[in-house]
């Protein structure tokens, strides 16, 4: 089905999907046995939207984006509950050609996640034409044997009438089993395609309490929010060798009694040249940065926040193994179990 147009597609048989899931939470509903419940992962090449359709889907900010691409590095869980059942999002790396040790494990954690999940969201922008990062992620598809949804997103840049080449150049590549275009910037057709996922979701109980919003630390969203406020700010400056240390995350209670938190963050660079754009004429580009970021911070928290940064450099840090799993990147959370 084409949400949105009046054209149909051949779907799947998914009878076998139909199968009861394991786990439940402490807030599951007495009528669990109408819902549905499993994960999905928003798979397709770097900066299409996938951070930013996640984000909007559960209501809060919890994967970074930014104009850049491959911005997300880690498989991100977050989780989407209402009266239907519950949606495991899975927001992955951008699929791209890896050129260090760290591109290898962003490129790993989004194959791997096609073999976890239950529904795949392959997320393209709406061109007339398609390159060979789109057709190396088709011919990987295609050799899926899941629910796969075509979400044709960032609708809101061409007319409703351009959509319609892009919808039959894909359909012919690939019989997916819906196709919807959505605006995750806006949330145009979002529910939607919150519709077609559960549609192809198996019945069973929920996996996670129904307040849950993310399985992330608090202290790796900072450290996400952090380096997202760099990469905007320092736009084209400084390529994406940078990660974010948190030395410090505490919260205590001010002369007033009232809850503040402290925060020490540093931002590791690969050279020293990069170390001064970061700092920037006398501090103000990392004043800049840690503005933005303490902003940010403080809506996550709900709270003040005394936030300081300092800058590092290490040299090639990206092709360290060591300082890759140091800064949260351990290959091991992509092995088979």
């Amino acid at each position: 089905m084409i949400v949105g147009y009046d054209e149909r597609n051949l779907r799947m048989n998914l009878d076998e999907m139909l199968a009861a899931s394991g786990i439940t939470g402490s807030n599951t509903p007495a009528n669990s046995e109408n819902l549905k419940s499993g994960f999905v992962t928003l798979i397709g090449r770097p900066n299409v939207g996938k951070s930013t359709l996640m984000n909007n889907i559960i209501g809060q900010k919890v994967a970074i984006t930014s104009n850049k691409p491959q911005t997300t590095r880690n498989r991100i869980q977050t989780v989407y509950t209402d009266d239907r059942g519950q949606i495991i999002f899975v927001d992955t790396p951008g699929i791209h050609k890896a050129k260090n040790k760290l591109g290898e494990y962003m490129v790993s954690a989004a194959e791997r996640t096609l073999k976890d999940v239950d529904v795949i969201c392959y997320l393209i922008e709406p061109k007339a034409f398609i390159g060979e990062a789109e057709s190396k992620i088709i011919k990987r598809l295609k050799e899926c044997k899941k629910p796969i949804i075509l979400v044709i997103n960032k609708i809101d840049m061409i007319k409703k009438e351009e959509v319609l080449p892009v919808i039959d150049m894909y359909r012919k590549e690939l019989d997916f089993d819906e196709i919807v275009p959505v605006s995750a910037r806006n949330g145009n057709n979002v529910d939607d395609l919150k519709k077609a996922i559960f549609e192809y979701l198996p019945y069973g109980p929920m996996y996670y309490d129904a307040d849950t919003v993310t399985d992330q630390p608090m202290r790796q969203i900072i450290a996400e929010l952090i380096r997202e406020k760099a990469l905007y700010c320092l736009e084209d400056e400084i390529p994406h060798g940078i990660a974010i240390e948190i030395n410090m995350f505490k919260e205590r209670k001010t002369s007033n009694g009232k809850p503040i938190t402290d925060i020490d963050a540093t931002i590791i660079c690969e050279r020293d040249s990069h170390k001064g754009i970061i700092i920037g004429k006398g501090g103000s580009m990392l004043k800049r940065i840690g503005t933005d970021a303490r902003f940010e911070i403080e809506k996550q928290l709900d709270m003040k926040v005394n936030l300081k940064l300092w800058v590092k450099v290490k040299k090639e840090w990206r092709d360290s193994d060591i300082l890759i799993k140091n800064y949260g990147y351990d290959k091991k959370d992509l092995a088979d179990n």
